[in-house]
Order: structure tokens, then sequence, then C-alpha cells
């Protein structure tokens, strides 16, 4: 079994501040600059799954690093360099206390939703008589408050504005930027033979304009369907061939598993992280035509030292 990267501990020259998220590490470098290391912890439910997914933290970074790239024509983003498979250096910027979900489809959580008689949304009204993985007439947002821990909570437009949240112009152009990514992100996928069903942007400021943060279209933040029999299964009401975690999801809910008090994380076998490895890798390769690298997973700690090291003092001269 290849070697996954579980945790991280660095103290980098001139590091102020070091988070620990669900997946990611996030490293300040003196006020302006972020190491954001990509690990293989894989989340579900808000639960860190007790084993790590080798080549996941690589694949999220590239994928990231790829959207970041084809996207900075419409907004700018904090991307300055990836030194290393897993790792992201960038610019640090005041988040946003608030993530914005965009839904091109009836899918996931926003169906269960559905299913057990919600016909609205963060303030959006849903259509009568939808079905699942059924087409919005237009995609909806559906935002969350970003919560440090514990889960995130559906929120409402004009709640977060009427709570000072996020101000009313910078809200509007949090929600102009969301609705351009999804249509490059669904166009960028329907050249792949893919749907872009659902996904979630961050945003925070830095020197009084809105950027682009963290990841973007990866499979942890990402939900695609296969184009190809999209519209049979529909009609049949089969489920939807897809590439995203909601694959992670359904095992889990099949093992009795939806991340509530007294329940169990099911035993991950050495197969099953295989197959969830494999499956992120073949979404790398479906999303940008390219053939996935493995990076040599030998002595990770000791790669990732080097190259970011290398990329700070090149930044910083």
């Amino acid at each position: 079994m290849p070697t996954a990267l579980t945790n991280t501990d660095y103290n980098f020259p001139n590091q102020t501040a070091v988070y620990h998220g669900k997946v990611r590490d996030v490293y300040s470098i003196g006020t302006d600059t972020l190491v954001m290391i990509a690990t293989d912890r894989i989340s579900a439910f808000d639960v860190v799954l007790p084993k790590g997914i080798p080549f996941k933290g690589q694949v999220l970074n590239e994928i990231a690093g790829y959207f970041l790239d084809a996207t900075a024509d419409i907004v700018p983003n904090w991307k300055l360099a990836s030194p290393d498979p897993m790792v992201t250096v960038g610019v640090r910027c005041e988040g946003f206390r608030v993530e914005m979900i965009i839904r091109g489809y009836l899918a996931g959580s926003a169906w269960r939703d559905y299913q057990a008689g919600c016909r609205e949304i963060c303030g959006v009204k849903l259509p009568e008589g939808m079905r699942e993985n059924q087409a919005f007439p237009e995609p909806i947002i559906t935002p969350t408050t970003k919560a440090d821990a514990g889960h995130d909570e559906n929120i409402s437009r004009e709640e977060i504005i009427a709570r000072g949240i996020v101000s009313a112009d910078d809200y509007a152009e949090m929600e102009r930027y969301t609705r351009l990514l999804f249509a490059r992100g669904q166009q960028m996928a329907a050249e792949k033979g893919l749907i872009l069903v659902d996904t979630k942007y961050e945003f925070g400021k830095h020197d009084g304009k809105v950027y682009l943060i963290d990841e973007i279209h990866t499979p942890d933040s990402s939900r695609y369907f296969y184009a190809d029999g999209y519209e049979e299964r529909l009609e049949k009401g089969l489920p939807q061939r897809q590439l995203s975690k909601e694959f992670v999801r359904q095992w889990l809910i099949d093992h009795g598993f939806m991340g509530r008090e007294g329940q169990q994380v099911p035993e991950m076998t050495d197969e099953f992280v295989a197959s969830v490895s494999d499956r992120y890798i073949e979404l790398y390769e479906k999303l940008t035509g390219l053939p996935f690298k493995k990076a040599d997973e030998q002595n990770l700690t000791d790669r990732i030292a080097t190259n970011v090291l290398d990329c700070l003092q090149t930044i910083n001269g």
C-alpha cells in the first residue's frame, strides 16, 4: 500500500501560525503568505475518516491549481506557486465566513432534504415535482456559514447581509463571481464528457479586492456526473454514474454511518482505500485530460519541506 500523508508538523522560517483543517494544513508565513498542504486525509459528514487515501492530496492540489489557472481571467485568486505536488503557496486573504454553494441539479443533501418535504433552501424556493438529479431551471446559490468546528449551516442571502457577516456589495460580487466560475466549470466539464452538478467556492479580501481562495472544482468540493447516459438514467430513475466524493458518503450510509452521535465509522479495508484512490485519480485524468503522474511518496515529509523552503526563498528574494 502506498504511503498516505495524514499529518504535518512543520516549522518554516518566519512561520507565524498553523491551522490543521479537515483535509488541508495551512501554514502562515509572515503576514502575507500562506503555505497550503493538501494532505491525504478524507472527510465525510464533517468527520475525518481514520485512514488516509494515497495520492488524494496530490490529486486535489493539482486539480485546484489547474482550475485556478483556468479561471484567473474571471476573478483574482490567491495562488502564487505550486512548489510540490501536494502544496500551493499563495497570498493571505481575509476569508469571508461564508461558503458559496451553487447547485445546477437536485442532488446529494439537497435531494435528501427535498425528499423529506423541504421546498426551500437558503431562501431559494424549489419547484414541485422534481426528480433526483434533475437540472434546476437555472443554477441556485445556497450559501452556508463557515464553521470552525462541527457542521456548516445553511443561511440565506438576506440573513448574511442582515447579520453583517458580509456586506451587501461584497456579497453581490461573490454571487456574480460564483455564477461566472460555475458557468466556466460546467463548460470545461462538458468538453470532457462530464456534468458539473454542484460545487462550492470560498472568497476572501486582499488589498480591498475580492479574491477566490482555497480549492476549486475538486472532487472534495464538487460533484460530477458522466454526461453519457445521463438522460436515460434520469428517465428510468437510476443512479447517475458520478465522479465525486458522494460515493464515499454513500458507502458510509450503506454501512450505517452518517456522522451522528453514537455511530461508528465502518472499517476501511485496504481494498476500499485503494478503490477510493483510484477514483480520485480517474477524476483527475477525466477532468484535465492529462495522465496522472504519481509523485514519489517515499520520504513525503522531507520532499515537501525541501520544496516549500526553496519556494519561500524565491518569493522572499
